[in-house]
């Protein structure tokens, strides 16, 4: 039988046999002309195991007390370390000592770990406490807050904003206990204080009337 009768009979295979060498041959060629191919080294977000939308967050102290809520539009859940991650945060920190107001305050994300113990607040922030008998109001503009909840702290190293009252401080850093009260500015602080007598009866303001100016940032 001639080589032009057996390829003839046995054409299919041929046709086989000739795809499976052109495949790789094609590939190699195209590797060899173009070069390999760009190495994609991105790393997406966190896998969710679950989303939560418009819902709400409580966390609680050792003693059983309600430390802070915080509401938002999204949450996603992490797989694995069962971390939040949420979306325009709106939160309350729950004051320790009776008759002194809640903080409120907001910020476009945050991240809270599984036990509740310490959260983020990633971008600018804006905090308020309503006056009282005891004190005026006072506001908090900053941005890329670490707190710990069920202790009622937190810290930055950015430049902050804080006024009580009429009172405008300004400085870079800034630590806070809210259990009492009390707020510290790191370092490059500056500003003006009103003694407490006139800080009762002058007109309160607002953090964020004077961020900007300041070259603290906006926050709201």
């Amino acid at each position: 039988m001639s080589l032009r009768q057996t390829l003839r009979d046995n054409r299919t295979y041929v046709a086989i046999a000739l795809l499976a060498i052109a495949a790789p041959a094609s590939w190699m060629l195209q590797r060899w002309v173009l070069g390999a191919p760009p190495v994609n080294d991105f790393i997406g977000p966190p896998i969710s195991d679950y989303v939560l939308y418009n819902s709400k967050v409580w966390s609680y102290d050792v003693n059983g007390l309600l430390s802070f809520t915080m509401t938002a539009p999204r949450m996603d859940r992490r797989a694995g370390d069962e971390s939040l991650y949420i979306n325009a945060p709106v939160f309350q920190i729950t004051a320790k000592k009776p008759g002194v107001p809640d903080w409120y305050g907001n910020a476009p994300f945050g991240w809270v770990n599984k036990s509740g113990t310490e959260m983020r607040l990633d971008g600018t922030v804006y905090m308020h406490r309503p006056a009282y008998p005891l004190g005026p109001m006072a506001t908090l503009c900053t941005s890329n807050v670490t707190g710990w909840p069920k202790e009622n702290r937190m810290e930055t190293a950015d430049p902050a904003t804080m006024t009580q009252g009429a009172s405008v401080m300004n400085g870079v850093g800034m630590r806070a206990s809210l259990n009492d009260n009390h707020l510290e500015l790191l370092h490059d602080v500056h500003g003006f204080l009103y003694s407490s007598q006139n800080n009762a009866t002058a007109k309160p303001v607002d953090c964020r009337t004077v961020a900007a100016a300041a070259g603290t940032g906006k926050a709201g």
